[in-house]
C-alpha cells in the first residue's frame, strides 16, 4: 500500500468529523455549518455580517445562504449597524442561544474525547504541526517557482 498524503489524511480526518457533528447537530434539527455559524457569533454584541465569512472560512454564497436559513428558523436576526449605517449586525435569538449552547457542547465533548485518549504532548505537537501548515499557506510558502517539488 501507497504512503498516505499528508492532505489525505486532513481530508479523511476532517470528513469524519463533520460527518460526526452533521449526526450531532441532526438530532436538534440543525447542520454543522448552522452550529460553526452560532458559535462565530457574538451572543452579547452581535456579529458585523462582513466578519463572519472571514471569521468562519466560508465563501459570501454559502454564508448568505446558511444565515437566511437560521433567521427562518429563528435563531438570529439582523439589525442596522449603529456605527456605520450600511453595514449588518447578526445577533442571536433566545433559541439561537439555546442552539449555540448545544453547540458548545458537542464541540467541548468531542475536544474532551480526544484530550482523554491522547497525551497532551502529541496534542500539542500535533496543534503545533497544523499551526506551521496554516503559516506555509498563508505565507504562500507551498506553491512558488523555486519550491515546486515533484514526487
Amino acid at each position: 500500500m501507497r504512503e498516505k498524503t499528508i492532505d489525505y489524511a486532513l481530508r479523511a480526518t476532517w470528513m469524519a468529523v463533520a460527518k460526526m457533528y452533521n449526526e450531532e447537530a441532526s438530532k436538534k434539527g440543525s447542520t454543522m455549518a448552522t452550529g460553526f455559524a452560532l458559535l462565530s457569533i457574538d451572543p452579547e454584541n452581535g456579529t458585523p455580517s462582513t466578519s463572519l465569512g472571514p471569521k468562519m472560512g466560508m465563501e459570501a454564497t454559502s454564508l448568505s445562504r446558511t444565515l437566511k436559513t437560521m433567521e427562518e428558523k429563528g435563531l438570529i436576526f439582523r439589525k442596522k449597524n449603529p456605527q456605520d449605517g450600511r453595514g449588518v449586525l447578526i445577533y442571536l435569538t433566545p433559541f439561537g442561544v439555546e442552539m449555540r449552547n448545544f453547540s458548545k457542547e458537542v464541540v467541548f465533548t468531542f475536544d474532551n474525547a480526544v484530550k482523554k485518549h491522547i497525551p497532551k504532548e502529541k496534542l500539542d505537537t500535533f496543534l503545533e504541526v497544523f499551526q506551521i501548515i496554516n503559516d506555509l499557506i498563508a505565507s504562500k510558502k507551498i506553491y512558488t517557482k523555486q519550491e515546486s517539488i515533484k514526487p
